[in-house]
């Protein structure tokens, strides 16, 4: 097997297993068969699971120092997503929910460049899009068409 050298570090040093999936974009089992090629004995950790759903969202929304907070949990079909007491739920409508403390109404996008960015301020639901568009119209109205 070829060994990684930043996976080995990170393992020899003691740091858990799913900080170095996390932190490196590996599998688990990837970290676990170069554990297991080093001679290093099996982790010996207890997993605290989450308290409350908004908790289990915190444990995978990353801030960025530029305002952003990357997702760094499971991804379906390019949406994050997370699993919180056996029920699955969509990130994107759990920071909505965070930010402007109210439920979405029709589908939470996107239209940040970071991929799989769930900061508040990067996401809108169906309202929002719909008001930005009116005002879209009403500035091209005032000063006609201006080129992006």
């Amino acid at each position: 097997m070829n060994i990684r050298t930043d996976i080995a570090e990170l393992l020899h040093a003691g740091t858990p297993q799913i900080h170095i999936c996390r932190q490196l974009h590996v599998a688990p089992i990837t970290v676990q068969r170069t554990r297991e090629a080093l001679g290093l004995p099996a982790p010996k950790t207890v997993r605290v699971l989450p308290a409350s759903l908004d908790d289990a969202f915190r444990q995978y929304a990353r801030p960025t120092p530029d305002g952003h907070a990357a997702w760094a949990g499971p991804v379906n079909n390019g949406t994050p997503k997370l699993t919180f007491n056996g029920v699955v739920y969509y990130a994107r409508p759990l920071a909505f929910r965070l930010r402007y403390g109210r439920e979405p109404v029709g589908n939470v996008t996107s239209d940040c460049p970071v991929k799989h960015c769930v900061a508040g301020d990067c996401i809108k639901d169906r309202p929002m899009r719909e008001q930005e568009q009116q005002l879209d119209r009403l500035y091209a109205g005032i000063f006609g068409e201006v080129a992006a």
